[in-house]
């Protein structure tokens, strides 16, 4: 195409907003029938770019809607309106078993998206873009305050939504890897919903002692959010992934501090030593850790350390004590925990114990371990510093791109879904759900 006969239109609508917000990629003024691929390029805070390109041929009016038209190759094919985001990848020649993910959250995801003549696979910054446009995703929305927070000793960070409140709150426990993971309580909270992230594997006060924190650690993080003026005390979750989730059964059942409204759990399981808290489950999974297969790329394999799910009912959290709304999110093809298996057990024991009315169950085919927000790009493997060896390894998380990105959309949605139901409803907390398990 002659830039001097044509000027290609490219608009990104919203070009400004939330991550989980979906955009409208629309060319035009170009000639019918014309191939093009639309590119995406952000780089990371870590330095490292990734970028997702899709081809595409103009219509009879020659216009490409990237949320009604078929990608026809590239990073994903076929209708995927947020493909661009949800494919992205490490550029080539970059590092392998790297993963994406936000830290600043208080500066924009840039995205630049850029349109190529012709079906292009490489080599694009070597070549001149026919239009390109800047698009901004955003974990906070505006009005949301980030708060530091240190007092009992904590490692935490308090987001809290615009305007007075009160509000609902939420404890958000992220994983085995570790620091402080702020993102999804970013989210959260531009959904109005007071989320305080929570690092408790290498918190300030374990750096200092050497010691794992205990219950209590936990539960003093629950108080902050239940003795915050702006936070409704009664209306209080507690969101859980991998790690997070064994942590979170534990708290939800045993403990006499913490009262929560409900409780999300995604990719985590419930057997642990019911006696003790954080440094037993630690030990208890190394005790396990000869079980560890690898591919022949030598990516770890975890889930069958934890096979099969234990009877002995010392080393399983009895969510038949349960007394909140659960739910429960898998992928069937997580290659880091049985989850699924851990999941149908969770189902039987709820049933003979008489609270299977408070279970759901998401379980999404070959969705991997690594479930986040929407649009996520799909780590299918990663380095990981394993926080009991302190080792680096390439873990094996599972999943496959499209179906996983398609678990994370709907997975999130239903979790808003079900926190609004049970954080904003007046009535006592209760689940009448039904089980997709």
């Amino acid at each position: 195409m002659d830039r001097k006969q044509c000027c290609v239109n490219l608009s990104v609508r919203p070009c400004r907003g939330l991550v989980d917000e979906k955009f409208t990629v629309l060319v035009q003024n170009v000639f019918p029938g014309f191939q093009l691929t639309v590119h995406a390029l952000h780089q990371c805070e870590d330095g490292h770019s990734w970028e997702a390109f899709a081809h595409y041929t103009a219509n009879a009016s020659g216009t490409v809607n990237v949320v009604e038209d078929p990608s026809l190759g590239g990073t994903y094919s076929g209708v995927e309106q947020m493909g661009l985001l949800w494919s992205l990848r490490p550029v080539p020649g970059s590092k392998p078993s790297l993963s994406l993910r936000r830290i600043n959250l208080q500066t924009p995801m840039e995205v630049t998206i850029s349109v190529y003549q012709g079906h292009q696979t490489e080599g694009f910054l070597d070549q001149v873009a026919l239009a390109v446009v800047v698009a901004e995703r955003w974990y906070m929305a505006p009005g949301v305050r980030r708060i530091p927070i240190t007092e009992g000793g904590l490692t935490a960070t308090l987001f809290l939504p615009s305007g007075p409140g009160p509000f609902p709150g939420l404890l958000d426990l992220w994983g085995g890897g570790g620091k402080l993971v702020e993102h999804r309580a970013a989210l959260l909270a531009s959904h109005g919903i007071a989320s305080l992230a929570l690092d408790y594997l290498t918190p300030e006060i374990t750096r200092d002692t050497g010691k794992t924190v205990g219950q209590e650690y936990f539960e003093t993080a629950y108080q902050v959010l239940e003795q915050h003026p702006q936070i409704v005390d009664s209306r209080i979750a507690i969101l859980g992934l991998s790690i997070g989730t064994s942590v979170t059964f534990k708290l939800a059942v045993y403990s006499q501090v913490i009262k929560a409204r409900c409780v999300v759990c995604v990719s985590g399981m419930h057997m642990q030593p019911v006696e003790g808290f954080l440094p037993e489950l630690l030990v208890y999974y190394n005790k396990r850790s000869e079980r560890i297969r690898h591919t022949e790329e030598n990516e770890e394999i975890l889930r069958d350390m934890m096979l099969p799910i234990t009877t002995d009912p010392a080393f399983k959290v009895d969510v038949g004590r349960l007394q909140c709304p659960l739910l429960v999110i898998v992928g069937e093809d997580d290659q880091n925990m049985p989850t699924q298996e851990a999941a149908v057990d969770i189902k039987e024991m709820m049933e003979r114990a008489g609270n299977s009315h408070l279970l759901t169950v998401l379980s999404y085919p070959n969705a991997g371990h690594l479930i986040e927000p929407p649009f996520t790009p799909h780590t299918r493997t990663s380095l990981f510093r394993s926080v009991t060896t302190n080792l680096i390894v390439t873990c094996l998380w599972g999943g496959e791109m499209a179906a996983h990105s398609r678990a994370q959309e709907d997975a999130w949605r239903k979790t808003l879904a079900f926190l609004r139901k049970n954080l904003h409803s007046s009535r006592s907390p209760a689940a009448n759900l039904s089980c997709n398990l």
